[in-house]
């Protein structure tokens, strides 16, 4: 099943790195996980995983896909500048999606990544019922998931039991908080927003979810986890007439690092929006719905699943917006 094999020692451990194709990558890791006892230490990039990392008994296997040179060696957070440019991305192509972790499938919105600094995905589950994840964390910056179709159990370190996710939820996912998918619709869908784009996925099979004590407040690296429940929170008038918003905690739990609401129409009018000059990152997401978006040159029917990314400064409208219609904007 592999390419190649190496080996060496580190230390007191027995070090090997496994090459293989990207055909036989995932059938790897299931080789050293479920047949040969391996535990899942790391993952990188989620999306289209190209390098994992495997221990057992002083055993520690890089799996490294044979078609990618892979990440460097070095776990150091990088974040690269800003690339800026107006990325579109529409739905409906189905050669987009690719399978990355746990099985999920992925549809990356922001294919250039703005220079490696922003990810975006569009995420789904394609069974449903349990989720064959593992207590895990991410080395980011910052990390949003969204819930646009669909339901997803999900349980996070230091937050009491688990809860349900359904269209229009939120959570902020704080650096490095643990945390687990249980189970699923059939066709769930989230969408999933990262900085920098590049990051460790690692894996923690010591800690048992929901745990004690409970303790919301906490922060890791700054920041307090957010759960937003979409039928829960209020809606206050948009600068736009005609428009309305939900204004989710994430401006506090980061210190003013993010904003995230969502919008919709309530009557006649037309929502006049510009992206900040300082800011590094706009993003908007049809979670459901249609409406007319205006774009500098390039005007756009815009449908449940597409998204923009906007340079600094861009000036967007949006017009035509059905009942249905519901934004997810994210700004950074």
């Amino acid at each position: 099943m592999a390419d190649r094999i190496a080996r060496g020692r580190v230390g007191g451990l027995t070090v090997s790195t496994v090459a293989a194709s990207a055909e036989s990558f995932h059938a790897t890791i299931a080789l050293f996980t479920d047949d040969l006892g391996f535990k899942l230490e790391l993952i990188t990039p989620a999306d289209d995983p190209a390098l994992a990392v495997v221990i057992r008994d002083g055993h520690r296997v890089t799996i490294r896909r044979s078609d990618d040179p892979g990440p460097s060696s070095s776990r150091e957070l990088v974040v690269p500048p800003l690339v800026s440019e107006l990325v579109i991305s529409r739905t409906g192509d189905d050669a987009s999606w690719v399978t990355g972790r746990a099985g999920m499938r992925y549809r990356d919105l922001i294919p250039s990544r703005l220079g490696g600094r922003f990810i975006a995905s569009h995420i789904e589950v394609c069974d449903g019922g349990p989720v064959p994840d593992l207590v895990h964390h991410h080395a980011v910056r910052f990390q949003l998931i969204v819930c646009q179709r669909g339901w997803v159990d999900v349980v996070y370190e230091d937050q009491g039991p688990a809860f349900r996710m359904e269209p229009g939820d939120c959570v902020l996912q704080p650096p490095h908080i643990r945390h687990k998918v249980l189970a699923s619709s059939a066709g769930a869908r989230v969408v999933e927003i990262g900085c920098p784009a590049q990051h460790d996925t690692l894996f923690d099979h010591g800690l048992e979810l929901p745990n004690e004590p409970v303790d919301p407040a906490r922060r890791w690296e700054g920041q307090e986890f957010v759960r937003h429940v979409n039928t829960e929170a209020a809606w206050t008038e948009a600068d736009s007439p005609g428009y309305e918003e939900q204004i989710t905690a994430v401006a506090d739990a980061t210190m003013g690092l993010a904003d995230v609401r969502v919008l919709r129409r309530t009557g006649p009018g037309t929502l006049l929006a510009t992206a900040a000059v300082d800011g590094e990152f706009d993003f908007l997401f049809v979670l459901a719905g249609a409406a007319a978006i205006d774009l500098p040159g390039e005007p756009i029917d815009a449908v449940e699943g597409d998204a923009v990314a906007l340079p600094p400064g861009t000036t967007w409208t949006i017009d035509a917006a059905d009942d249905a219609f519901r934004l997810l904007r994210v700004r950074l």
